[in-house]
Formats: structure tokens, sequence, C-alpha cells
């Protein structure tokens, strides 16, 4: 896992080899982009556009990905990423699928609260469970970009 802002995001680059076209597409972000999922290299890179309004803790449930690295950026608003290792989870919710090449499980108690403002991003590997759309502080509407970044790059 990695938090840091778009600023710095070059110094990554080295990571992935399909980080450059990530970062190249959240660098053109404006808040003009239409929601939903927008190909940038086929299925090797491609961002999903969202707003929506951050949810309480409680609700939350930890996901990860096998075959995408997620680079979560926060265009406009504030929230907060819940973060724990993978081999730290313990009762799923929903068992791994596949097709949307993700797993859920319930909150376990020892996590690390990422709190991400506008220009904030987090990079998130397959070993990275995370609970994104959290509240950071009170309840707040978010313009944000998850790049789904294949594994194999």
């Amino acid at each position: 896992m990695i938090q840091d802002t778009l600023e710095h995001s070059a110094r990554y680059e080295v990571l992935n080899s399909h980080f450059s076209k990530a970062f190249e597409f959240l660098r053109a972000v404006d808040s003009t982009q239409a929601l939903g999922r927008h190909v940038i290299d086929g299925d090797n890179v491609f961002a999903l556009v969202e707003k929506y309004t951050t949810k309480p803790k409680a609700e939350a449930l930890f996901e990860a990905h096998r075959k995408y690295i997620d680079v979560q950026y926060v265009y406009r608003g504030r929230e907060t990423i819940l973060w724990a290792p993978l081999v730290t989870m313990e009762e799923s919710t929903r068992a791994y699928d596949a097709i949307k090449d993700a797993a859920k499980w319930k909150l376990v108690p020892d996590l690390t609260e990422l709190h991400l403002s506008a220009g904030h991003l987090a990079i998130l590997f397959p070993e990275d469970a995370h609970a994104p759309g959290v509240e950071w502080e009170k309840a707040e509407e978010v313009f944000k970009v998850v790049v789904k970044v294949a594994v194999s790059g």
C-alpha cells in the first residue's frame, strides 16, 4: 500500500509498466469526465470515474483483488480508506469472484485509516485489503477515479 499525492506519482512508475498510463490519465482529470468506465489501455489499464457520498465505518466491508492494482485518486472531497493486510481477513462475506475480481470481508479490529483529500491517492496491491468510501469526520460527496492496473505489468 502506498499513500501519496498525484504530484509525486512519477516516482512509482517503476513499480509496474502500466502505471505511467494510469498517472497520465489522472493528471488530465478535471471533473468533466463522464461517470463510469474509461478504457485507457484495453484490459491492462482502465478507470472507473465515480461520484458518491461517503458512508459510516459501520457499513464498510474490506475488499481485495487478484488481477488488478487499484490506484484510488480523490479529485474532490475527503474520504477514509480502511486498510489491513489481506492475511488478517477473517470473516468472508463474498468469496472471490473472478469476473468481478473481488472478494469481501467484514472489518477486522486491527486496521489503519488512510485519510485522502483532493489530490491524494492510494495504491492498493493484491495483498492490501481495503474499504474505500468511508466518512472522514462526516459524510461528504466525493468525486473519485479508481484506475485498475493489471498486476502483470
